[in-house]
């Protein structure tokens, strides 16, 4: 079955957000290698700390790009960029108690489990659309009309209220004797 253009476009930015994923994950990947290295005997320990700071701004600028990119089919875990944001450097990690590594440890292993979905639900999405159904791309979603949520129907209800307001206080107020004879005089 041939693919429209539309259906074509469609393909391809599924392939760009497929390959941004797989790179992401693989930083991730880096990241924790990185981080489980540190307190082996032998180590570079500087060096480790560079390649530490390097791959943290790669995913933090990574992480962004790919948000943006995938729109509604971004599912990372919550937590990702706080594990990002708080490994400040290799040394204060393993400075902490063994309990808080642990936790780190566990944080990272979620984020990479939703890594994981979200790259899986991003290539079982170009398999349906290569196979001609209808899919939409998170960040290329059909712009849905609101139907009157904008800037003119919400005029539209506050002078409604407004008119309701003025004619309630006309007939229950002792000034609306007097407003309502006037609006009568006036209009016959």
């Amino acid at each position: 079955m041939a693919l429209n253009k539309k259906q074509l476009k469609i393909l391809e930015a599924l392939g760009r957000n497929i390959q941004i994923c797989q790179e992401f994950m693989n930083d991730w990947l880096l990241f924790n290698q990185i981080l489980s290295a540190y307190p082996s005997p032998g180590v570079n320990k500087a060096q480790l700390e560079n390649q530490f700071l390097k791959i943290k701004s790669k995913l933090a600028r990574e992480h962004q790009v790919l948000r943006e990119s995938l729109g509604a089919d971004y599912k990372l875990d919550s937590n990702t960029m706080n594990i990002i944001s708080g490994a400040t450097n290799l040394e204060a990690i393993y400075s902490q108690s063994e309990v808080a590594i642990k936790k780190l440890q566990n944080e990272w292993h979620r984020a990479f489990i939703s890594i994981n979905e979200t790259l899986g639900g991003l290539e079982d999405k170009k398999t349906r659309a290569e196979a001609g159904e209808r899919v939409f791309v998170g960040s290329m979603q059909p712009e849905i009309k609101s139907g009157g949520s904008g800037k003119g129907m919400k005029t539209f209800i506050i002078i409604i209220v407004i008119i309701v307001v003025v004619v309630l206080l006309m007939m229950f107020t002792p000034l609306g004797d007097m407003y309502g004879s006037a609006f009568k005089s006036f209009f016959g």
